[in-house]
């Protein structure tokens, strides 16, 4: 399958085609949607997609990834079109990146590299870029042998910067070394983050979570009145923001984490251990949502799978669907068992079995989620600021519960003891 894009415009440099290697019984939506996020990644870190090409495989080639009647058709037009890379929809082991290289002549990216790169632009503190540079050399040490040699002359560009522009000359000793000095490096710096996140034990701590690109930071601006960076990109955000919010004279901290997404890097959540421990040292957890995505139920079950593997997701959760003002008007959609799987259960989904996804309407969300016995949910826009006094509500109801288990003798107002005292689950 091959779905040609128009050529790049002059602004952006590097031109790619995306590929990918999926199951046989995968549903041509599922496939749209998983090229379309990739393509997106690429947009993010500045390249612009010239074609895609999947193909259905039981598993991808152990040699060069595709077969080999679509390795040609790729090296044809990538030739045609002079593109500038390869983008696969997959990690690729390192004799698979070195076997495509030598049968294209091109530069090869995999998701992981990709996501890297991004991570990479992205990260302003030290502690971000330590954690992002130790990835890298991560990725990179498998991959020394003969890495991009005939490529020499290109240097630059995406996926090449990597941690600096050594990678040609560097061996696995230096790399070694590299390896040990950042993690010697992060280990001071986790330690001042631990040291600081134990002078905040005196007070809740709440961590906004979820699927990139969903609208946390912009959420964090509306709850906490700040300036946090809010783009429509992926990972927009990477270093971890806290700022102290006070509601009714409650105060609490507010964390802005790195979103997820699916197949993140291992490497990168090994690294982002210490910014990652502000969700798993969490209180409370606010768990945003597309509730305009069509897939957002997927959505929900790569964060809770992250989550179960952090060891979070046993936490306290409110489920915070945003961008309400994008949900289009009541559609027929299929029900969660006619789809063949549970959006709430990671382990048991099977997302194959789901052909072409609508999005839900505003009233389809509420009834599936709203009274879902255990979970509470509230449905807002961030950008429109509607429906954000019924989250600040919730919030506040759940951080006082933790508040109260602080400072026992903190409640004095009737006011705020008839509130507590109406919570079913205060008790």
């Amino acid at each position: 399958m091959i779905e040609k894009k128009s050529k790049s415009t002059a602004a952006i440099v590097e031109r790619a085609i995306l590929v990918s290697v999926v199951p046989n019984k995968t549903k041509d939506g599922i496939i749209k949607e998983h090229l379309d996020e990739l393509a997106f990644l690429a947009s993010t870190a500045g390249v612009v997609e010239i074609a895609r090409f999947t193909q259905k495989l039981d598993r991808p080639d152990r040699r060069t990834y595709v077969g080999k009647g679509k390795l040609a058709d790729i090296a044809a037009l990538a030739k045609a079109e002079n593109v500038d890379m390869i983008i696969a929809d997959d990690d690729l082991s390192p004799s698979q990146t070195r076997n495509l290289e030598a049968e294209l002549n091109i530069k090869i990216l995999d998701r992981s590299l990709l996501i890297l790169e991004i991570f990479s632009l992205r990260a302003q503190t030290a502690q971000a870029k330590t954690q992002v540079e130790l990835a890298q050399y991560k990725y990179l040490y498998p991959r020394l042998t003969r890495l991009w040699t005939h490529l020499s002359k290109q240097k630059g560009g995406v996926g090449m910067r990597g941690p600096g522009e050594k990678e040609l000359e560097t061996d696995r000793r230096i790399v070694q070394d590299r390896i040990s000095f950042l993690k010697e490096k992060l280990a001071i710096i986790d330690k001042q983050s631990a040291t600081r996140r134990q002078g905040r034990d005196r007070l809740v701590r709440v961590a906004l979570v979820g699927y990139t690109n969903v609208g946390k930071s912009t959420l964090m601006n509306v709850l906490s009145k700040s300036e946090v960076v809010a783009e429509n990109k992926l990972f927009a955000t990477v270093d971890s923001t806290v700022r102290k919010v006070v509601y009714e004279q409650v105060p609490f901290l507010l964390t802005d984490t790195v979103g997820f997404i699916r197949k993140l890097p291992t490497h990168l959540i090994e690294s982002f251990k210490s910014t990652l421990d502000e969700v798993r040292e969490a209180d409370i957890l606010l768990h945003v949502v597309d509730a305009s995505h069509p897939f957002f139920e997927q959505q929900i079950q790569v964060v809770n799978g992250i989550l179960k593997d952090m060891n979070a997701i046993d936490k306290p959760m409110v489920y915070i669907f945003n961008k309400i003002d994008l949900l289009p008007i009541p559609v027929e959609k299929p029900s969660l068992e006619e789809m063949g799987w549970d959006a709430w259960d990671y382990t048991a989904s099977n997302p194959d079995k789901i052909e072409e996804a609508k999005p839900f309407s505003l009233a389809e969300i509420t009834a599936e989620y709203y009274n879902k016995p255990g979970t509470d949910a509230v449905f807002v826009s961030a950008t429109k600021r509607e429906r954000v006094a019924d989250l600040r509500e919730l919030v506040y109801t759940k951080v006082l519960k933790n508040h109260l288990l602080i400072y026992p003798n903190w409640l004095k107002d009737s006011v705020i003891k008839g509130k507590v005292e109406k919570d079913e689950d205060y008790n």
